[in-house]
C-alpha cells in the first residue's frame, strides 16, 4: 500500500465503505430497480465531477436526483433549461434596491446539486454559462467572480428520442461530464413495484446520511487512493487507442471513429476506479474497475464516422471490442 494512505485512511475508507451501503439502501426505498444508475451517479458525486442523464421521459430522473439530495444532505436546485432561457437566469443579476443601490441576486446555480433538466433544450448561449461552474466552481457575473459552495454537482438530463427544437451539447461542454449514464425502462418486475408502491397511500421519508462536509472529506479521501503503474497505464492506452490517426490508435478507431477520447478521459478512468473500488471493498482500484465505468466515461467522447453509422455500429459496440484487447 501506498505510503500516503496511513492506517487512519484505511479507517476512514472503511467508514465510506459502510456509508455507501446506508446511502444506497436510503435511495432504494425511493428509487426501485435502476441500481446501475445510483452507483453512477454516486460514483460521480464522490469523485467530484459531473454527470449526464440520458433517458426518455417518466424514467423518473427528477425523483432519482431529489431522493439523492436529500439522503446527502445537499442544497437542491433544479433548473429547467427552455429555448428562452438566459444566462443570467441561471447564474443572477443585479437589482436596484430600494435604497437606489444594485445588488446582485443570486441565482439557482448557487447551490451544491443542480438539475439541469433537458440541458440541450436551451441555446449554446446559457449551455456555456454552466461551463466556468462546472469546470472552475466559480462563475462571473455583474464583473464579480463568485466561488461556488462546495460540494458542487451537475447532473444534466437529456431526453434521446426528441431532437426537434434541441441545441446538440458541443464536444467542449460534453468532456467536463464526467459521466454519460443511460437510464433504461425498468425491469417487468420492477416496474410492478414501482406501480405497486406510487398508486397507494405509502409514503417513503429519506433519512440524511452525509452531510456536504462529510462528502468533501470523502471527495478528498478518494483521491488519496494508491494506483498501480499497470492500472495507469491501462487507463491511458484505453483513452489512446480510441484516437484515429494517433501512434496507439487501434484499426477499429480508424475504421469507425472520428475523433477520440482525450486526457481528460484517463483522468476520470482513474478516479471513478478509485471511487468504485472503494464502494466495493478495496483499497486500490484494479484493472476491471477500469472497465467497470469505461463506457460512461468513453461514451460521449467517442465521436463515429459515417461509415459506423451506415454499418449500425455505436460506439457501445466499439468501447465493447475496445475493453477486450489484452496488453
Amino acid at each position: 500500500m501506498a505510503k500516503e494512505f496511513m492506517m487512519n485512511d484505511v479507517e476512514a475508507v472503511n467508514n465510506l465503505i459502510h456509508a455507501h451501503e446506508k446511502l444506497s439502501n436510503e435511495i432504494k426505498k425511493v428509487i426501485i430497480g435502476q441500481d446501475d444508475v445510483v452507483k453512477e451517479v454516486l460514483i460521480t458525486i464522490f469523485s467530484r465531477g459531473h454527470c449526464l442523464l440520458i433517458g426518455v421521459p417518466g424514467l423518473a430522473k427528477t425523483l432519482l436526483v431529489t431522493t439523492i439530495a436529500n439522503s446527502l444532505g445537499l442544497k437542491y436546485k433544479r433548473i429547467q433549461f427552455t429555448p428562452d432561457l438566459m444566462p443570467s437566469d441561471i447564474i443572477g443579476t443585479e437589482v436596484l434596491d430600494e435604497n437606489r443601490q444594485f445588488r446582485f441576486v443570486k441565482g439557482p446555480l448557487f447551490a451544491n446539486f443542480i438539475l439541469a433538466d433537458e440541458i440541450n433544450r436551451t441555446p449554446p448561449k446559457t449551455q456555456s454559462a454552466l461551463l466556468e461552474a462546472m469546470q472552475e466552481r466559480s462563475v462571473t457575473a455583474a464583473g464579480h467572480h463568485f466561488i461556488l459552495d462546495e460540494p458542487f454537482f451537475v447532473l444534466a438530463t437529456q431526453n434521446p428520442i426528441e431532437q426537434e427544437g434541441t441545441y446538440p451539447l458541443p464536444e467542449a461542454q460534453l468532456d467536463r461530464f464526467m459521466f454519460n449514464t443511460l437510464l433504461d425502462y425498468p425491469k417487468f418486475s420492477d416496474e410492478i413495484e414501482i406501480v405497486r408502491t406510487t398508486t397507494s397511500e405509502l409514503e417513503v421519508n429519506v433519512e440524511k446520511i452525509l452531510s456536504a462536509e462529510d462528502i468533501i472529506y470523502y471527495q478528498e479521501l478518494i483521491r488519496k487512493v494508491p494506483v498501480n503503474d499497470n492500472v495507469l497505464k491501462y487507463a491511458v492506452n484505453l483513452a489512446s487507442i480510441t484516437r484515429p490517426g494517433k501512434e496507439k490508435a487501434h484499426e477499429l478507431a480508424s475504421k469507425y471513429i472520428n475523433w477520440g477520447a482525450g486526457p481528460r478521459a484517463s483522468q476520470f478512468l482513474i478516479i471513478g476506479a478509485k471511487a468504485h473500488s472503494v464502494f466495493n471493498g478495496k483499497f486500490s482500484p484494479d484493472i476491471e474497475d477500469i472497465r467497470a465505468i469505461a463506457y460512461p466515461v468513453l461514451r460521449h467522447r467517442l465521436i463515429k464516422n459515417y461509415k459506423a453509422e451506415a454499418e449500425g455500429i455505436t460506439i457501445d459496440n466499439i468501447i465493447s471490442e475496445l475493453l477486450k484487447i489484452k496488453w
